[in-house]
């Protein structure tokens, strides 16, 4: 008996009738700690009545490992110890296959994907192409919307276009930034007075974000955000109000009502996300009701806007001097830790945790069977 086939041993348990369901995580990001956490979540709520899992993780090197309990293995650094792993076409779903040198042992067939990859590779919209062309469902936005949103200037360009206000801004590249960085802070101060914030245009979690409160502060800035992306956006600070509102479903999706974030720090940052704890906030937000109404119908507005699936997080922020709102970002894969506001203003509105993963697999399913009654041939 080869070593290979020895190994699958612990995969025999798996071959059931229940939907087989990959949870994928890790990836090559700024984000993949907070990848391992947020499937940490969602793989204790899959019940194991329901679902067959089996976990994907990708190493921060791109490498996609497997195994029956391969999320703690990454959570401990161990992923050397699981085997290369593969996602296959297999008709209209996916193969998982082992792979040990040349030698490729099928796992199972995948009726959905859930991934829980944040942010570049994962969240973009690349990974999302992978599943279309495997003809495999899975959760969440498709290819154009997850690349629309994942780019913060193109989605306020988006948002802008809609009616949605957003605030003054300015796109750069990373060459731009690194031939001159005097010079393009000295562009960049033309959009506004300080404060100003720079962030990574295609990252979320507040990774590579700073609110600089002068120029060596704004050429610090833009270097630092050049390390996780080449386009970085410059944009008018204002001393804000953080509001989130989480939507959930495809074409007629639930609007949850607002929530406020009340950040540690000057904002709301990495650490404070991940690392200090349950943020102070408050479900629902203390807005008026009009308000309430008003930033609801732009977050259902933006969703709609690039053609979002499943779920998503709209995120605004209040001018506290004028109480004017302005659209922030839309993340297509929001957290999904214990602390997550997406989990949290959807309980409030009556979903709660285990409900909402079971919710969003029957909204894959669902997308998918509508996606097969395109035709792909053409019919005179």
């Amino acid at each position: 008996m080869s070593r290979l086939t020895l190994r699958l041993s612990s995969w025999v348990n798996l071959m059931t009738e229940k939907l087989n369901l990959v949870l994928m995580f890790g990836g090559r990001s700024g984000e993949h700690e907070v990848s391992l956490m947020s499937a940490r979540s969602v793989l204790e709520a899959l019940s194991p009545e329901k679902y067959q899992v089996f976990q994907l993780g990708i190493t921060k090197d791109g490498l996609w490992k497997t195994g029956p309990d391969a999320l703690s293995a990454f959570e401990e650094g161990r992923w050397d110890e699981l085997e290369d792993a593969l996602l296959l076409p297999a008709g209209n779903k996916a193969r998982l296959c082992l792979r040990t040198g040349s030698q490729l042992q099928p796992v199972g067939d995948i009726d959905v994907v859930f991934p829980v990859i944040h942010g570049t590779f994962g969240e973009d919209g690349t990974m999302q192409g992978l599943f279309e062309i495997y003809r495999v469902a899975y959760v969440g936005a498709g290819v154009l919307a997850s690349a629309l949103a994942m780019d913060k200037a193109i989605c306020k360009r988006i948002a802008a276009s809609a009616g949605i206000p957003v605030l003054e801004y300015a796109v750069f590249t990373r060459n731009q930034i690194e031939q001159n960085p005097a010079a393009l802070a000295a562009q960049a101060e033309q959009i506004a007075f300080y404060p100003l914030f720079v962030k990574p245009a295609n990252l979320g979690s507040s990774v590579g974000i700073s609110k600089a409160h002068n120029r060596a502060e704004l050429e610090a800035a833009l270097l630092k955000a050049a390390r996780y992306d080449r386009r970085i956006l410059v944009e008018r600070g204002i001393e804000a109000r953080e509001i989130e509102i989480s939507v959930l479903g495809n074409e007629n999706p639930l609007v949850s009502f607002p929530g406020e974030i009340v950040p540690g720090d000057e904002f709301y940052t990495y650490q404070d996300k991940y690392h200090h704890g349950d943020p102070e906030t408050a479900i629902p937000a203390p807005l008026s009701p009009a308000q309430t109404e008003e930033l609801r119908g732009y977050a259902l507005q933006a969703y709609q806007s690039v053609d979002c699936a499943g779920m998503a997080r709209v995120d605004f922020l209040i001018e506290k001097a004028s109480g004017k709102a302005y659209f922030n970002e839309i993340n297509t894969i929001p957290g999904f830790t214990s602390i997550s506001m997406y989990a949290k203003l959807l309980k409030y509105s009556g979903v709660e945790y285990n409900a909402l993963v079971d919710r969003l697999i029957a909204l894959a399913l669902e997308r998918k069977a509508d996606q097969e009654k395109t035709v792909r041939k053409f019919e005179d």
